[in-house]
């Protein structure tokens, strides 16, 4: 089964349900998987650039890890091939994907009370990971000398395409 689509998981559930539970071993979330995203900095680390250029999310929401890393993978190749991926810039995921998606198949089919509990544990099985984000949150950020931030906003403009909510990109410091 592939993913179910984000539209489902987009809307930001405020304060997010954590599983309590009298026994603690039940508070942990078996079988979660790790978030997609497999670099949270890339470039020059070390280096310090003039200017940074920052993509801000337009509202609040859940961002899962699958866009997370489309958006840095859109970014990262545009920068890398106009610029020296060692030495030019230094891209940076901000929010970490903490919050652990599930889902809860419902039996719709006749007789179906004979292999199912219906609504008894409906804690539900993880599938994913997301961020959760909030209006106005930096969710890239990318530092770069004066000369190349045109071509930062570029990059940034290809991971906007690929976000779950209208994003804002803009030049600080």
């Amino acid at each position: 089964m592939g993913d179910r689509p984000a539209r489902i998981y987009r809307e930001h559930p405020g304060q997010p349900y954590t599983r309590k539970s009298q026994q603690g071993k039940d508070n942990y979330i078996k079988g979660a998987p790790a978030p997609r995203v497999t670099q949270y900095e890339q470039g020059a680390k070390k280096k310090e650039f003039q200017k940074k250029v920052v993509m801000r999310i337009g509202e609040d929401c859940n961002v899962r890890s699958e866009a997370l890393e489309a958006g840095r993978v859109a970014a990262n190749s545009h920068l890398s091939k106009v610029m020296d991926p060692e030495e030019d810039y230094f891209l940076q995921i901000r929010p970490y994907p903490h919050h652990v998606l599930r889902y809860h198949p419902l039996a719709g089919v006749a007789q179906a009370d004979r292999y199912y509990e219906g609504m008894r544990k409906p804690f539900g099985r993880p599938i994913g990971r997301a961020a959760i984000v909030d209006k106005d949150q930096i969710l890239y950020e990318i530092n770069v000398d004066e000369g190349d931030v045109q071509e930062a906003k570029k990059a940034l403009e290809r991971a906007n395409h690929k976000m779950p909510v209208p994003c804002r990109v803009l030049v600080e410091e």
